[in-house]
């Protein structure tokens, strides 16, 4: 299986900095970012826009909001690459409320995570996934936010038990896990 890291953290924590960061060494080539993202407004596109911005030319971007599973499959194909996958939270956002797509149940999403979880081992470089910590903050008000919470906590909780490396991101700051 390739190298797996999982970096964890509340919003502005420095996660996506931090995976960026190692990614510059010249010895992984190509260096991939998958990009969850989806435009919906205006605001989301300038914080696309400047999260791009702070990428060297060395970085290529797959933008992929809704199959991550089929880009991940087409991406770490090289044995010295390197994916950073940015951000597992707003994928899950994506399949739960249909950005990008149709809105998913709850065992449609389950199953994407088998999806991933099955395709893991498969996969060559090294993979960086970037995801918020959720578990911290107060229990949401709504079935939505609690089904998303939950679904953010079971995919975290697998892939920290199939990283190699576990990081939580605190003020800028990464604690190692694992």
């Amino acid at each position: 299986m390739a190298p797996l890291q999982l970096i964890l953290g509340g919003a502005r924590s420095g996660k996506s900095r931090y995976a960026l960061a190692q990614g510059n060494e010249s010895s992984f080539d190509p260096r991939i970012f998958i990009a969850t993202a989806s435009p919906g407004d205006e605001e989301m596109k300038n914080r696309i826009e400047q999260h791009r911005s702070t990428r060297s030319p060395e970085w290529k971007t797959v933008e992929s909001s809704y199959h991550l599973v089929d880009a991940l499959e087409k991406s770490a194909v090289h044995e010295k690459g390197l994916i950073v996958v940015d951000c597992l939270t707003l994928w899950i956002s994506n399949l739960l409320c249909g950005m990008g797509g149709k809105a998913l149940s709850m065992s449609e999403i389950k199953n994407e995570f088998k999806k991933l979880e099955h395709l893991l081992p498969k996969l060559k470089g090294n993979i960086r996934f970037v995801s918020n910590e959720v578990g911290l903050g107060i229990v949401p008000d709504n079935p939505l936010g609690r089904n998303f919470r939950d679904l953010q906590g079971e995919l975290n909780q697998s892939l920290a038990t199939l990283a190699n490396q576990v990081i939580l991101m605190t003020v800028g700051l990464p604690h190692k896990l694992k």
